[in-house]
C-alpha cells in the first residue's frame, strides 16, 4: 500500500533571534576586534584587525584558539617562547584579553541605528525577540546595561558560556526557543552579521539572515558607512557577500533597519507552507 503524504501545515512567524556586536549594537563589531589586537600585543604577537576579524562570531576562547593556530600568528608565538601555543597558553590570552574586554565593551556598544524602533516594530505585531553572543555572560552585562538605556531590550539573551559548544553549533539559537517557548524552530529568523553565527542559525532549523554593512565582514565605523556613496556602498556589498554567502544565509540586508522586507517575505513564504 502506498503511504499517504502529508502536506506540512502553515507556520506562523514568532520570533526573531539577534547577534549583538555589529547586529544591534556596535556598528562595524570594533569592541571585540580592537581588544583581541591588544591583548595578543601583551604576549608579543602582532595580529591585524584584519586576522581578529577572521573567526568573528565564534566563542572568545574558541575565537582565540583559532588565531593562535593561525601560522603566522603561531610563529610568532614559537619564535617568542619556543612552543607553539597549547590550550592552557589560549587561556592565559583569555585571562588577558576578558578584564580588558569588560572595560571597554560599553564603549563601543552604542545601538545601531534603527535597532531600537526594530524591537518596537517588531513587538507591535506580536513577536519575541531572543539574542545570543559570542560574549561570555560577564561581558554581556556590560554590553546589556547599555543597550536597556537606549531601548534595547530583547526578551531572552544567551551567552556564549551559558552553553556547552557556541557557534556554529545551534545550542544558543536553541536555547532561545525553549527559553522563548517557541513552537516550533521554523517560525524563527536568525539574523548575524558574521558567518558562525549565519550557521548556527542554519543547524537550528531557522531562516537566517546575514548583514552586509553594519557589522564584522564589511568592517566601516558608522561613519564611514555613511560617508560612502551608492558605488562605495556596493563594493563592500560585494566583499561582505564574498565572506557571509559560504554559510548559506537565506537573506542578506544592509543593517537590521532593512529586516520588515525580509520578514513580510518569510510569513508568506510559511503561510505558503515553506520552511528553511
Amino acid at each position: 500500500m502506498t503511504p499517504m503524504t502529508v502536506s506540512p501545515l502553515p507556520v506562523r512567524l514568532e520570533a526573531v533571534i539577534f547577534d549583538w556586536a555589529g547586529t544591534l549594537v556596535d556598528f562595524g563589531s570594533f569592541a571585540p576586534t580592537k581588544v583581541f589586537v591588544d591583548a595578543f600585543s601583551q604576549f608579543g604577537m602582532d595580529v591585524s584587525l584584519e586576522q581578529a576579524r577572521g573567526p568573528m562570531g565564534m566563542g572568545k576562547w574558541d575565537h582565540i584558539r583559532t588565531l593562535c593556530n593561525e601560522p603566522a600568528i603561531a610563529s610568532q608565538y614559537q619564535e617568542r617562547f619556543g612552543r607553539l601555543p597549547t590550550d592552557d597558553d589560549v587561556t592565559a590570552i583569555y585571562e588577558r584579553f576578558l578584564p580588558m574586554q569588560l572595560e571597554k565593551v560599553a564603549q563601543y556598544s552604542a545601538a545601531i541605528p534603527g535597532a531600537a524602533e526594530l524591537l518596537r516594530v517588531l513587538r507591535q505585531r506580536g513577536l519575541k525577540i531572543g539574542s545570543c553572543s559570542g560574549y561570555p555572560d560577564s561581558v554581556m552585562r556590560r554590553v546589556v546595561e547599555r543597550a536597556a538605556a537606549e531601548g534595547l531590550e530583547p526578551d531572552c539573551i544567551v551567552a556564549s558560556d551559558d552553553v556547552p559548544r557556541a557557534r556554529p553549533a545551534p545550542a544558543m539559537a536553541l536555547k532561545n526557543v525553549v527559553e522563548l517557548g517557541l513552537s516550533d524552530v521554523a517560525a524563527c529568523i536568525k539574523v548575524d552579521d558574521t558567518a558562525p553565527g549565519i550557521e548556527e542559525g542554519r543547524r537550528a532549523g531557522m531562516w537566517t539572515v546575514g548583514l552586509l554593512l553594519s557589522g564584522n565582514a564589511a568592517g566601516l565605523t558608522l561613519e564611514q558607512y555613511l560617508s560612502l556613496d551608492e558605488a562605495g556602498r556596493q563594493q563592500v556589498r560585494a566583499r561582505a557577500s564574498a565572506e557571509l554567502s559560504p554559510a548559506a544565509p537565506h537573506y542578506l540586508i544592509d543593517t537590521v533597519a532593512d529586516l520588515p522586507g525580509v520578514i513580510a517575505d518569510i510569513e508568506s513564504r510559511l503561510s505558503a507552507g515553506k520552511r528553511p
